[in-house]
């Protein structure tokens, strides 16, 4: 007696490759947008944590000078960040380079930007900046210009507006 082996055919059929790919598909179509929600979250997320951090400096700031005893503008206010922060006669940062009117420039925006967050914050200048700095007329009456932090990275155009008159933070997320 001879036994015949049947080979059995190894492999997918035509039908099983297609169920794959269509179920691929469907997962790819619910997961890219979620991707990209994620990335617009991310940035948003971004805007808020530096608009804290910059809110935290300026009051950190004004706690400091008000620990110091002090009760008029005041240039190098001792004891917060590089010791070489300014500020007006109500306390809030002003400029690092000996000014304390709260008449702010793009210059002094800068100065107010980079002696409040130091290390590791945003960048608001050199190639690709993450952050661009404006300044408009202020928008509660008051003299001088607040300093506008327009977020670059995501092309909507969020803000960070800083009021050196009243140390007031303003986020606007697009």
């Amino acid at each position: 007696m001879q036994y015949r082996k049947i080979q059995k055919q190894q492999g997918f059929t035509l039908i099983e490759l297609v169920v794959v790919i269509a179920i691929l598909a469907i997962l790819a179509a619910f997961a890219l947008p979620r991707f990209a929600q994620l990335s617009e979250q991310a940035h948003q997320s971004s805007i808020r944590a530096t608009a804290g951090a910059l809110a935290a400096g300026v009051a950190l700031t004004k706690t400091q000078w008000v620990s110091n005893g002090f009760t008029a503008a005041t240039t190098d206010v001792q004891g917060f960040g590089n010791d070489d922060v300014d500020v007006s006669a109500d306390g809030w940062p002003t400029a690092t380079n000996n000014v304390t009117n709260a008449n702010m420039t793009v210059a002094r925006c800068q100065q107010v930007w980079a002696g409040i967050l130091q290390s590791n914050a945003p960048t608001i200048s050199g190639a690709n900046p993450d952050y661009s700095v404006t300044v408009q007329a202020d928008a509660d009456g008051d003299p001088g210009d607040d300093c506008v932090f327009t977020y670059q990275l995501d092309g909507q155009n969020s803000t960070i507006d800083y009021d050196a008159d009243t140390g007031e933070i303003t986020t606007t997320i697009n």
